[in-house]
Formats: structure tokens, sequence, C-alpha cells
């Protein structure tokens, strides 16, 4: 899920880039901004689920995190957060110093 906000973060819209199955789903930087681009988004947040239902990030996810920064650096759009959720409990990447 990729949700837009404007420059007070007040969220504006959200949504879905892209469905997965139990291994995984790909989301590409340029999947995650199109829309918030072309909507005028001033940011996003990103979301997505653990189907395991634990919410620690995995390897893949902090590493597509660093390329949604970067991309979000280029594109002039704020990274806010990608959080990731799992069976009651979520875990915040930026918490964790990884934005």
């Amino acid at each position: 899920i990729c949700v837009q906000v404007n420059t007070k973060n007040v969220v504006l819209k959200w949504d879905v880039i892209s469905q997965g199955g139990m291994d995984g789903t790909a989301a590409m930087p340029r999947d995650v901004f199109r829309q918030a681009l072309r909507d005028g988004a001033s940011g996003i947040i990103v979301a997505h689920n653990h189907p395991s239902g634990d919410p620690e990030p995995s390897p893949s996810d902090v590493e597509v995190t660093r390329r949604l920064a970067q991309a979000a650096d280029l594109v002039g759009i704020r990274f806010l957060d990608h959080v990731i959720l799992g069976d009651g409990r979520f875990v915040s990447l930026k918490e964790r110093g990884l934005i």
C-alpha cells in the first residue's frame, strides 16, 4: 500500500501497489511513485503485511526501503516511513533508523 500525504502529512489517498502470495511480491520504485507523482503528493508512507504474522523486516524489506528512499530523493517526494504489519503488531523502518 502507498499512502499519499500533503505537506502537512494529512492523508490524501492510498493505493494498492501490488498483491503477493506467501512468498512475497515485487514492488518496483516506479510502481510505488507513479500515482503519487500523478496526484502531486508531497510525501508517501509505504506499508505491507507479512502473512507469517512476524513483522520483523527481512533483508529484502530493508533493501527495498533503501531503494525507495533513494528514488524519493530523486523525484522530490518525502519518503516518510515503511511500515510492516503482522499479527496485531507492526514495525516502522523509520523508527529502526533505516530511512
